[in-house]
């Protein structure tokens, strides 16, 4: 009876060791792991410094433009101001 005990108590070691040396030897981070990550963190914060750049940039040349859209709708008003006048000294 003490054998049979013996051999439970030593399976059941050895099946704890065997489930703890997998979840270590599975749950492991290598140090070529972890340069790649932090590489890759490093690429996403500069991708996102950029993309925000770039929504800047864009904000800026949206402006840009809607000022010279308004520029060129006041000459289009003067143009045909200027138009209507000719034709209103042409007539007289």
């Amino acid at each position: 009876m003490k054998i049979g005990k013996n051999i439970k108590s030593f399976a059941l070691v050895l099946a704890f060791a065997v489930t703890t040396s997998a979840f270590v030897g599975c749950g492991g981070v290598s140090d070529t792991q972890m340069l790649q990550l932090n590489n890759l963190k490093a690429e996403v914060n500069s991708l996102k410094a950029e993309s925000q750049s770039l929504k800047q940039e864009r904000e800026s040349l949206q402006k840009s433009i809607a000022e010279k859209n308004a520029k060129l709708e006041e000459c289009k008003k003067v143009t045909e101001e200027t138009k209507a006048n000719l034709k209103k000294m042409k007539k007289q």
